[in-house]
Protein backbone atom coordinates (compact mmCIF):
# COMPACT_ATOMS: atom_id res chain seq x y z
CA UNK A 1 0.00 0.00 0.00
CA UNK A 2 2.87 2.78 0.78
CA UNK A 3 4.16 1.70 -2.90
CA UNK A 4 0.75 2.43 -4.20
CA UNK A 5 0.67 5.73 -2.47
CA UNK A 6 4.24 7.04 -3.75
CA UNK A 7 3.87 6.22 -6.92
CA UNK A 8 0.05 7.97 -7.01
CA UNK A 9 1.76 10.86 -5.39
CA UNK A 10 4.20 10.70 -8.24
CA UNK A 11 1.63 10.81 -10.96
CA UNK A 12 -0.56 13.71 -9.47
CA UNK A 13 2.56 16.37 -9.96
CA UNK A 14 3.13 15.11 -13.81
CA UNK A 15 -0.73 15.51 -14.57
CA UNK A 16 -0.58 18.95 -12.96
CA UNK A 17 2.37 19.95 -14.77
CA UNK A 18 1.02 18.55 -17.82
CA UNK A 19 -2.16 20.78 -17.46
CA UNK A 20 -0.08 24.26 -16.66
CA UNK A 21 2.26 23.20 -19.68
CA UNK A 22 -1.48 23.56 -22.04
CA UNK A 23 -2.54 26.76 -20.22
CA UNK A 24 0.45 27.85 -20.86
CA UNK A 25 0.15 27.19 -24.46
CA UNK A 26 -3.20 28.26 -24.40
CA UNK A 27 -2.38 31.61 -23.16
CA UNK A 28 -0.13 31.74 -25.38
CA UNK A 29 -2.23 31.29 -28.35
CA UNK A 30 -4.80 33.69 -26.89
CA UNK A 31 -2.12 36.43 -26.70
CA UNK A 32 -1.29 35.97 -30.64
CA UNK A 33 -5.02 35.75 -31.53
CA UNK A 34 -5.67 38.72 -29.46
CA UNK A 35 -2.78 40.64 -31.54
CA UNK A 36 -3.73 40.06 -34.63
CA UNK A 37 -7.42 40.95 -33.91
CA UNK A 38 -6.14 44.13 -32.63
CA UNK A 39 -4.36 44.66 -35.75
CA UNK A 40 -7.21 43.57 -38.30
CA UNK A 41 -9.05 46.31 -36.31
CA UNK A 42 -6.62 48.42 -36.57
CA UNK A 43 -7.01 48.36 -40.14
CA UNK A 44 -11.06 48.74 -40.54
CA UNK A 45 -12.20 52.68 -40.42
CA UNK A 46 -15.24 53.68 -38.47
CA UNK A 47 -17.24 53.81 -42.13
CA UNK A 48 -16.65 50.44 -42.69
CA UNK A 49 -17.61 49.67 -38.69
CA UNK A 50 -21.13 51.34 -39.49
CA UNK A 51 -21.46 49.56 -43.17
CA UNK A 52 -20.72 46.74 -40.96
CA UNK A 53 -23.06 47.18 -38.19
CA UNK A 54 -25.81 48.40 -40.71
CA UNK A 55 -25.49 44.98 -42.99
CA UNK A 56 -25.92 42.97 -39.89
CA UNK A 57 -29.21 45.17 -38.54
CA UNK A 58 -30.65 44.15 -41.87
CA UNK A 59 -30.15 40.73 -41.97
CA UNK A 60 -31.28 40.70 -38.20
CA UNK A 61 -34.65 42.18 -39.25
CA UNK A 62 -35.37 40.82 -42.95
CA UNK A 63 -34.50 37.28 -42.38
CA UNK A 64 -37.49 36.51 -39.87
CA UNK A 65 -39.84 38.98 -41.73
CA UNK A 66 -38.78 37.57 -45.30
CA UNK A 67 -37.87 41.21 -46.46
CA UNK A 68 -35.73 39.88 -49.44
CA UNK A 69 -34.97 43.09 -50.48
CA UNK A 70 -33.40 44.19 -47.09
CA UNK A 71 -31.63 40.87 -47.76
CA UNK A 72 -30.08 41.73 -50.55
CA UNK A 73 -29.13 45.20 -49.41
CA UNK A 74 -27.01 43.84 -46.90
CA UNK A 75 -24.97 41.37 -49.20
CA UNK A 76 -24.09 44.23 -51.83
CA UNK A 77 -23.17 45.79 -48.55
CA UNK A 78 -20.80 42.59 -47.41
CA UNK A 79 -19.81 42.64 -50.86
CA UNK A 80 -18.44 45.99 -51.08
CA UNK A 81 -16.77 45.56 -48.03
CA UNK A 82 -14.99 42.26 -49.29
CA UNK A 83 -13.98 44.39 -52.25
CA UNK A 84 -12.60 47.09 -50.34
CA UNK A 85 -10.70 44.73 -47.77
CA UNK A 86 -8.77 43.10 -51.49
CA UNK A 87 -7.04 46.35 -51.46
CA UNK A 88 -5.12 45.86 -48.29
CA UNK A 89 -3.16 42.37 -49.92
CA UNK A 90 -0.31 43.45 -50.31
CA UNK A 91 3.59 44.22 -49.62
CA UNK A 92 4.13 47.60 -48.51
CA UNK A 93 8.77 46.84 -47.84
CA UNK A 94 9.61 50.10 -48.90
CA UNK A 95 13.53 50.84 -48.11
CA UNK A 96 12.40 54.34 -46.39
CA UNK A 97 15.25 57.20 -46.13
CA UNK A 98 14.14 60.39 -44.42
CA UNK A 99 16.76 63.39 -44.84
CA UNK A 100 16.87 66.84 -43.74
CA UNK A 101 19.36 69.30 -45.40
CA UNK A 102 19.96 70.90 -42.18
CA UNK A 103 18.45 69.80 -38.88
CA UNK A 104 19.52 73.42 -37.22
CA UNK A 105 17.80 76.71 -38.50
CA UNK A 106 16.72 80.37 -37.18
CA UNK A 107 13.13 81.46 -37.04
CA UNK A 108 11.83 82.32 -40.96
CA UNK A 109 14.87 80.08 -42.55
CA UNK A 110 13.74 77.64 -45.09
CA UNK A 111 14.09 74.14 -44.20
CA UNK A 112 13.80 71.59 -46.91
CA UNK A 113 14.20 68.04 -46.48
CA UNK A 114 13.52 64.99 -49.06
CA UNK A 115 11.97 61.64 -48.32
CA UNK A 116 13.23 58.68 -50.79
CA UNK A 117 11.23 55.37 -50.68
CA UNK A 118 12.86 52.34 -52.65
CA UNK A 119 11.54 48.81 -53.68
CA UNK A 120 14.50 46.69 -52.91
CA UNK A 121 12.01 43.27 -53.50
CA UNK A 122 12.00 40.88 -56.09
CA UNK A 123 8.12 42.11 -56.89
CA UNK A 124 6.69 44.91 -57.56
CA UNK A 125 4.81 46.79 -54.82
CA UNK A 126 1.02 48.54 -55.66
CA UNK A 127 0.52 52.36 -54.95
CA UNK A 128 0.36 53.92 -51.63
CA UNK A 129 0.32 56.62 -49.71
CA UNK A 130 2.55 58.49 -47.16
CA UNK A 131 2.33 60.35 -44.32
CA UNK A 132 4.97 62.21 -42.80
CA UNK A 133 4.06 63.81 -39.38
CA UNK A 134 5.49 67.06 -39.26
CA UNK A 135 4.91 68.81 -35.39
CA UNK A 136 1.17 68.95 -35.05
CA UNK A 137 0.53 69.04 -38.88
CA UNK A 138 1.41 66.03 -41.46
CA UNK A 139 1.95 65.80 -44.85
CA UNK A 140 0.61 63.03 -47.36
CA UNK A 141 1.99 62.09 -50.48
CA UNK A 142 1.07 59.69 -53.36
CA UNK A 143 3.49 56.79 -54.63
CA UNK A 144 2.55 55.24 -57.73
CA UNK A 145 3.73 51.40 -58.55
CA UNK A 146 7.07 50.79 -58.05
CA UNK A 147 8.75 47.99 -59.85
CA UNK A 148 11.69 45.91 -58.30
CA UNK A 149 15.32 48.53 -57.73
CA UNK A 150 13.04 51.42 -58.70
CA UNK A 151 12.91 54.53 -55.82
CA UNK A 152 10.55 57.39 -55.52
CA UNK A 153 11.90 60.92 -54.03
CA UNK A 154 9.28 63.43 -52.58
CA UNK A 155 10.50 66.75 -51.43
CA UNK A 156 9.27 69.02 -48.75
CA UNK A 157 9.33 72.07 -47.17
CA UNK A 158 8.87 72.63 -43.34
CA UNK A 159 7.34 76.31 -41.69
CA UNK A 160 10.16 77.88 -39.29
CA UNK A 161 7.82 81.00 -38.40
CA UNK A 162 7.87 79.81 -35.25
CA UNK A 163 10.83 78.69 -32.82
CA UNK A 164 10.71 75.36 -31.32
CA UNK A 165 12.05 71.68 -31.94
CA UNK A 166 9.74 69.97 -33.99
CA UNK A 167 9.57 66.54 -34.82
CA UNK A 168 9.87 65.18 -38.05
CA UNK A 169 8.06 61.50 -38.73
CA UNK A 170 7.91 58.78 -38.19
CA UNK A 171 7.19 58.29 -41.80
CA UNK A 172 4.00 55.68 -42.20
CA UNK A 173 3.10 54.17 -45.33
CA UNK A 174 -0.26 53.94 -45.43
CA UNK A 175 -2.44 50.97 -47.91
CA UNK A 176 -6.39 51.40 -48.42
CA UNK A 177 -9.47 51.31 -50.81
CA UNK A 178 -10.41 54.13 -52.78
CA UNK A 179 -13.71 54.29 -50.80
CA UNK A 180 -11.68 55.10 -47.07
CA UNK A 181 -13.35 52.16 -45.68
CA UNK A 182 -10.25 50.25 -44.70
CA UNK A 183 -6.68 51.29 -43.99
CA UNK A 184 -3.30 49.90 -43.21
CA UNK A 185 -0.33 51.79 -42.22
CA UNK A 186 3.21 50.92 -41.27
CA UNK A 187 5.86 52.38 -39.50
CA UNK A 188 9.31 53.12 -41.41
CA UNK A 189 12.24 54.88 -40.02
CA UNK A 190 13.07 57.18 -37.35
CA UNK A 191 11.86 60.86 -36.03
CA UNK A 192 14.25 63.55 -36.61
CA UNK A 193 14.63 66.74 -34.45
CA UNK A 194 14.61 69.65 -36.15
CA UNK A 195 15.50 72.74 -34.02
CA UNK A 196 13.91 76.02 -35.00
CA UNK A 197 16.78 79.14 -33.07
CA UNK A 198 15.56 81.94 -31.88
CA UNK A 199 16.72 85.10 -33.51
CA UNK A 200 20.24 86.27 -32.16
CA UNK A 201 22.96 89.27 -32.98
CA UNK A 202 26.25 89.35 -32.79
CA UNK A 203 28.36 92.31 -31.40
CA UNK A 204 31.71 92.93 -30.34
CA UNK A 205 33.69 95.31 -27.96
CA UNK A 206 31.13 94.16 -24.74
CA UNK A 207 32.06 91.56 -22.13
CA UNK A 208 29.92 91.11 -19.23
CA UNK A 209 32.53 88.74 -17.39
CA UNK A 210 36.20 88.07 -16.47
CA UNK A 211 38.47 86.79 -19.04
CA UNK A 212 39.42 82.99 -19.08
CA UNK A 213 42.32 82.81 -16.50
CA UNK A 214 44.28 79.29 -15.23
CA UNK A 215 44.09 80.43 -11.63
CA UNK A 216 41.55 83.35 -11.58
CA UNK A 217 41.40 86.89 -11.46
CA UNK A 218 42.00 88.94 -8.79
CA UNK A 219 38.95 90.50 -7.36
CA UNK A 220 38.45 93.45 -4.32
CA UNK A 221 37.61 90.63 -1.84
CA UNK A 222 40.45 89.97 0.70
CA UNK A 223 40.85 86.54 2.16
CA UNK A 224 43.50 84.60 4.36
CA UNK A 225 43.79 81.93 1.79
CA UNK A 226 44.56 82.52 -2.06
CA UNK A 227 47.09 82.59 -4.61
CA UNK A 228 47.03 86.38 -5.35
CA UNK A 229 49.34 87.55 -2.32
CA UNK A 230 48.43 91.11 -1.21
CA UNK A 231 50.10 92.31 2.05
CA UNK A 232 51.68 91.26 5.47
CA UNK A 233 49.05 91.77 8.63
CA UNK A 234 49.93 91.11 11.86
CA UNK A 235 48.87 87.83 13.36
CA UNK A 236 45.22 87.18 14.89
CA UNK A 237 43.95 83.81 16.54
CA UNK A 238 42.85 81.99 14.47
CA UNK A 239 45.14 82.49 11.56
CA UNK A 240 47.07 79.49 9.70
CA UNK A 241 50.13 79.28 10.81
CA UNK A 242 51.24 77.68 7.24
CA UNK A 243 51.06 81.97 6.16
CA UNK A 244 53.60 83.07 8.86
CA UNK A 245 55.90 85.25 6.64
CA UNK A 246 58.78 83.72 9.09
CA UNK A 247 61.38 87.00 7.35
CA UNK A 248 59.12 89.81 8.32
CA UNK A 249 58.12 87.87 12.24
CA UNK A 250 62.16 88.30 12.92
CA UNK A 251 62.61 91.35 11.32
CA UNK A 252 59.46 93.26 13.31
CA UNK A 253 59.80 91.55 16.30
CA UNK A 254 55.77 90.80 15.56
CA UNK A 255 54.31 87.66 14.23
CA UNK A 256 53.52 88.61 10.18
CA UNK A 257 50.73 86.69 8.20
CA UNK A 258 50.43 86.80 4.58
CA UNK A 259 47.30 88.22 3.14
CA UNK A 260 45.57 87.43 -0.31
CA UNK A 261 42.73 88.38 -2.62
CA UNK A 262 40.71 86.38 -3.39
CA UNK A 263 40.30 85.06 -6.76
CA UNK A 264 37.47 83.44 -8.73
CA UNK A 265 37.12 81.54 -12.20
CA UNK A 266 35.05 83.21 -15.11
CA UNK A 267 31.48 81.62 -14.18
CA UNK A 268 28.71 83.46 -16.64
CA UNK A 269 25.25 82.82 -15.38
CA UNK A 270 22.08 83.71 -17.30
CA UNK A 271 18.89 83.10 -15.34
CA UNK A 272 15.69 83.06 -17.71
CA UNK A 273 12.49 83.43 -16.27
CA UNK A 274 9.64 81.66 -17.67
CA UNK A 275 6.18 82.88 -15.96
CA UNK A 276 3.58 84.09 -18.37
CA UNK A 277 2.43 86.96 -16.18
CA UNK A 278 5.51 88.94 -16.74
CA UNK A 279 5.28 89.10 -20.49
CA UNK A 280 2.88 91.07 -21.72
CA UNK A 281 2.36 88.84 -24.83
CA UNK A 282 4.10 86.26 -26.67
CA UNK A 283 6.43 87.97 -28.89
CA UNK A 284 8.14 89.45 -26.02
CA UNK A 285 8.83 86.45 -24.50
CA UNK A 286 10.67 85.59 -27.59
CA UNK A 287 12.56 88.90 -27.24
CA UNK A 288 13.69 87.54 -24.12
CA UNK A 289 14.37 84.73 -25.32
CA UNK A 290 16.61 86.00 -27.93
CA UNK A 291 18.26 88.55 -25.59
CA UNK A 292 19.20 85.71 -23.38
CA UNK A 293 20.56 84.16 -26.58
CA UNK A 294 22.60 86.83 -28.09
CA UNK A 295 24.36 87.19 -24.68
CA UNK A 296 24.99 83.84 -24.24
CA UNK A 297 26.64 84.05 -27.06
CA UNK A 298 28.62 86.50 -26.67
CA UNK A 299 30.35 85.09 -23.61
CA UNK A 300 31.23 81.54 -24.94
CA UNK A 301 32.87 83.52 -27.40
CA UNK A 302 34.91 85.22 -24.79
CA UNK A 303 35.72 81.74 -23.55
CA UNK A 304 33.70 82.02 -20.37
CA UNK A 305 31.91 78.97 -18.70
CA UNK A 306 27.92 79.87 -19.41
CA UNK A 307 25.23 78.14 -17.55
CA UNK A 308 21.51 78.36 -18.24
CA UNK A 309 19.19 78.18 -16.04
CA UNK A 310 15.02 79.00 -16.20
CA UNK A 311 12.18 77.98 -13.55
CA UNK A 312 12.83 74.41 -12.44
CA UNK A 313 16.06 73.21 -14.41
CA UNK A 314 19.06 73.73 -15.72
CA UNK A 315 19.69 73.47 -19.60
CA UNK A 316 23.13 72.62 -21.06
CA UNK A 317 24.76 75.69 -22.37
CA UNK A 318 28.52 74.81 -22.83
CA UNK A 319 28.79 75.44 -26.53
CA UNK A 320 26.64 77.79 -28.89
CA UNK A 321 25.03 75.04 -30.05
CA UNK A 322 23.68 73.50 -27.34
CA UNK A 323 22.62 76.96 -25.59
CA UNK A 324 20.81 77.77 -29.03
CA UNK A 325 19.07 73.97 -29.29
CA UNK A 326 17.85 74.73 -25.12
CA UNK A 327 16.82 77.66 -25.60
CA UNK A 328 14.52 76.18 -28.73
CA UNK A 329 12.55 74.03 -26.34
CA UNK A 330 12.07 76.76 -23.55
CA UNK A 331 8.11 77.42 -23.11
CA UNK A 332 6.27 79.48 -21.31
CA UNK A 333 5.54 78.13 -17.36
CA UNK A 334 2.97 78.74 -15.08
CA UNK A 335 2.36 80.85 -12.42
CA UNK A 336 3.04 78.35 -9.36
CA UNK A 337 6.78 77.64 -10.90
CA UNK A 338 7.28 81.45 -9.38
CA UNK A 339 8.77 84.69 -11.01
CA UNK A 340 12.49 86.04 -11.28
CA UNK A 341 12.66 86.62 -7.50
CA UNK A 342 12.54 82.89 -6.88
CA UNK A 343 14.44 82.02 -9.88
CA UNK A 344 17.55 84.31 -8.63
CA UNK A 345 17.28 82.39 -5.37
CA UNK A 346 17.40 79.23 -7.33
CA UNK A 347 20.70 80.44 -9.09
CA UNK A 348 22.41 82.00 -6.12
CA UNK A 349 21.87 78.60 -4.32
CA UNK A 350 22.94 76.24 -7.05
CA UNK A 351 25.95 78.79 -8.26
CA UNK A 352 27.13 80.74 -5.68
CA UNK A 353 30.61 81.19 -6.56
CA UNK A 354 29.25 82.88 -10.34
CA UNK A 355 30.60 85.79 -11.46
CA UNK A 356 28.27 87.51 -13.71
CA UNK A 357 24.61 87.32 -13.59
CA UNK A 358 22.47 88.11 -16.27
CA UNK A 359 18.71 88.07 -15.81
CA UNK A 360 16.24 88.37 -18.20
CA UNK A 361 12.87 88.88 -17.87
CA UNK A 362 9.55 90.78 -19.33
CA UNK A 363 7.81 94.59 -19.46
CA UNK A 364 5.69 93.58 -16.22
CA UNK A 365 7.91 92.18 -13.71
CA UNK A 366 7.52 95.09 -11.33
CA UNK A 367 10.49 97.29 -9.22
CA UNK A 368 10.00 95.23 -6.38
CA UNK A 369 10.35 91.91 -8.28
CA UNK A 370 13.35 93.01 -9.99
CA UNK A 371 14.89 94.02 -6.24
CA UNK A 372 14.12 91.12 -4.73
CA UNK A 373 15.59 89.13 -7.38
CA UNK A 374 19.32 91.48 -7.52
CA UNK A 375 19.32 91.07 -3.40
CA UNK A 376 19.28 87.18 -3.52
CA UNK A 377 22.06 86.66 -5.73
CA UNK A 378 25.19 85.40 -4.87
CA UNK A 379 27.51 88.48 -2.68
CA UNK A 380 30.61 90.21 -4.85
CA UNK A 381 28.90 88.71 -8.34
CA UNK A 382 28.26 91.61 -11.53
CA UNK A 383 24.42 91.36 -11.82
CA UNK A 384 22.58 92.59 -14.70
CA UNK A 385 19.09 92.73 -15.47
CA UNK A 386 17.42 92.57 -19.00
CA UNK A 387 13.96 93.93 -18.86
CA UNK A 388 12.46 93.18 -22.45
CA UNK A 389 9.64 95.30 -23.55
CA UNK A 390 8.51 95.54 -26.71
CA UNK A 391 8.47 99.21 -28.99
CA UNK A 392 10.62 100.64 -26.15
CA UNK A 393 13.88 103.02 -26.28
CA UNK A 394 17.05 101.78 -24.84
CA UNK A 395 17.46 102.56 -20.90
CA UNK A 396 19.55 102.07 -18.20
CA UNK A 397 18.56 102.45 -14.51
CA UNK A 398 19.99 101.10 -11.29
CA UNK A 399 18.46 98.78 -8.54
CA UNK A 400 20.75 98.49 -5.68
CA UNK A 401 23.71 97.39 -6.75
CA UNK A 402 22.28 96.08 -9.94
CA UNK A 403 22.71 97.85 -13.52
CA UNK A 404 18.85 97.07 -15.13
CA UNK A 405 18.44 97.75 -19.36
CA UNK A 406 15.08 97.58 -21.21
CA UNK A 407 15.40 96.69 -25.14
CA UNK A 408 13.01 97.27 -27.19
CA UNK A 409 14.12 95.42 -29.87
CA UNK A 410 16.79 92.96 -30.63
CA UNK A 411 18.98 95.10 -32.60
CA UNK A 412 19.17 97.47 -29.27
CA UNK A 413 21.15 95.16 -27.30
CA UNK A 414 24.84 95.98 -28.53
CA UNK A 415 23.40 99.83 -27.62
CA UNK A 416 22.12 99.13 -24.17
CA UNK A 417 25.19 96.88 -22.73
CA UNK A 418 27.42 100.00 -24.49
CA UNK A 419 25.58 102.46 -21.65
CA UNK A 420 26.67 99.46 -19.26
CA UNK A 421 30.06 99.25 -19.79
CA UNK A 422 30.42 103.17 -20.49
Amino acid sequence: MTTTAQARGTDRPAGSDREAGWRDIAALVLARIGTRLRLIASAVRPLAWVLGAIALGCLVIALPLGWIEVVVIALVIVVVLALCAVFLIGRTAYDVSLDLARTRVVVGERAVGALTLTNRGSRAILPSRVVLPVGAGRGEFGIKRLAPGEEAEELFAIPTHRRGVVSVGPVSVVRGDPLGLFERAHRRDDPIDLFVHPRTIVFDGQSLGFLRDLEGLPASDLSRDDVSFHALNEYQPGDDLRRVHWRSSARTGVLMVRQYEETRRSHFVIGLSRNAAEFAEPDEFELAISLAGSVGLRAIRDSQRVDLRVQGRALPSSTGKQLLDSLAGVEEGRAKDGGLAALAGTVAAHMPLSSVVVLVGGSRTSPEELRAACARLPFGSRVLAIVADLGEAPSLRRIGEADVITVGALEQLPLALGKVLA
